[in-house]
């Protein structure tokens, strides 16, 4: 089969030439029920038609040290052929269709596709491995820079600093993560300031996604009792087993009603008047159960949870158990600092843009670590003891390379290479300890920030230079 053949041919199942691997997990039928219900599905023949555009956004994120338009042709997400048929010559795709694809398919479709597929690959992970018969959560939150323009700063807004007016607009984000396979079951992310735009407010938004016989990890800034007890209990005010773990604030009061043992009680805690205002459905007091615990060179801490059965619970392991809340924080350094490879921020300058590209980010991560996940399996080790940096690495050479020049009938032998190679970039087993204490290695700058902005008049005045 000539590639220009092999080529059209995945054009019209909806998947790019170098994707077809990912392109077998992110399901065509997800891609075009998102399309349909968003009313972005193409119509007409195009050269950059719905689907691809999807795979596009997708494939931004795989690519960042690509142009926009570069990543377009290099992946083969357009058809280089289509004027050659009519005895032209091939053209590349222009720059104009490429932005003007993005703009008809919009943020509201990508994100429709990322919960439908988040919804089938995280939680199948998350009951694989459990704790105790409960699958485990993490849920925390992150910023990400945003492109200097006055579009996405009316949109996002700018964070706080005492260093006068910061660099970029940020948006807030809030995940909820699959812990033991860094699968990304949910996200919600708004404006950096704003009325209900906070952590906690995205939180809850993302509570209905958690499943029943769970246990949900979540940072100390988390801590609302009204959004726990919510979690906690149904509609009709019953418990449920959608259970949480927190760590106290070290002003929290309470009253014990029960010792379980050292360091584990069974304490009663108050709902807030504000709180109660707000959601009277609360009732005035909250049982929750307290685990202290502390390390070598640390302070005390203490863990709320819900889990109240001392036998079936142990203390000593739901403290053990809070420490895997890194996961989350390891899994935002995979997206931040591998995968986007630390750039200052987005591509997108305008905020539909913004937002669409971050649900492409985060379908790019979650692809990567679905792959990993099956060759974990298949190699009978954690998911967290594959590199994710080489991984993708590895994953961004077949795209560019074995996919091109890899025959039809030899691209499953391509694939299984693939895994192998994947399989044997074991991570060393995680350290029990830090050796070093963290510290501050390099000091900001003392300089004044240029705020690199043209005023309105020089903007408005052609062919000058502004001083």
């Amino acid at each position: 089969m000539q590639f220009a053949t092999a080529f059209e041919s995945i054009v019209e199942a909806g998947i790019p030439a170098t994707a077809g691997r990912f392109g077998k997990a992110l399901d065509v039928e997800w891609i075009d029920e998102a399309l349909e219900q968003t009313g972005t599905m193409s119509v007409r023949r195009r050269r950059l038609p719905a689907r691809l555009v999807v795979w596009l956004v997708i494939s931004m994120a795989l690519f960042r040290d690509c142009a926009i338009r570069t990543v377009a042709m290099h992946l083969g997400l357009s058809n280089p052929w289509g004027s050659a048929r009519r005895g032209g010559t091939a053209r590349s795709v222009a720059a104009s269709a490429v932005a003007k694809g993005r703009q008809r398919l919009g943020d509201k479709a990508m994100r429709i596709i990322f919960d439908r597929s988040a919804e089938a690959w995280a939680e199948p992970a998350a009951d694989a491995d459990r704790w105790r018969s409960l699958s485990l959560w993490g849920m925390d939150g992150t910023t990400l820079n945003v492109p200097d323009t006055l579009d996405n700063e009316e949109a996002f807004g700018l964070p706080g600093t005492s260093r006068g007016r910061p660099g970029y607009p940020q948006v807030r984000l809030v995940a909820l993560m699959a812990l033991r396979s860094h699968l990304l079951r949910g996200a919600r992310f708004g404006p950096y300031r704003g009325k209900e735009t906070g952590e906690q407010a995205l939180a809850q938004e993302l509570h209905p996604m958690l499943p029943k016989d769970s246990l949900t990890i979540f940072d100390k800034g988390f801590l609302n009792y009204g959004a726990l007890w919510r979690l906690y209990h149904d509609a009709d005010g019953e418990t449920t087993t959608r259970h949480f773990l927190i760590r106290a604030k070290t002003n929290l009061k309470w009253k014990v009603l029960t010792v379980f043992g050292p360091g584990d009680m069974l304490v009663e805690v108050s709902m807030s008047p504000q709180a109660r205002k707000k959601d009277p459905g609360l009732p005035k007091k909250m049982r929750v159960r307290v685990v202290s615990y502390q390390v070598d060179g640390w302070p005390p801490r203490k863990l709320l949870t819900s889990l109240l059965d001392p036998e079936r619970f142990p203390a000593r392991e739901v403290a053990a158990l809070y420490h895997e809340r890194w996961e989350t924080e390891r899994g935002y350094a995979e997206i931040k600092t591998t995968m986007l490879e630390r750039k200052e921020a987005l591509r997108s300058r305008k905020p539909d843009g913004v937002r669409q590209e971050i649900w492409g980010i985060l379908l790019a991560y979650n692809l990567v670590r679905l792959m990993i996940l099956e060759v974990a399996e298949e190699a009978g080790i954690p998911p967290t003891r594959i590199s994710f940096k080489n991984a993708l690495h590895l994953i961004r050479t077949f795209c560019t390379i074995n996919a091109w020049v890899a025959p039809s009938g030899t691209m499953g032998t391509e694939l299984r290479m693939l895994r192998e190679m994947l399989a044997v970039l074991l991570l060393p087993e995680r350290r029990p300890e830090r050796r070093y204490k963290r510290h501050v290695k390099i000091k900001m700058s003392s300089y004044a920030r240029n705020p690199g902005r043209q005023t309105s008049s020089a903007c408005n005045q052609k062919g000058s230079v502004a001083k």
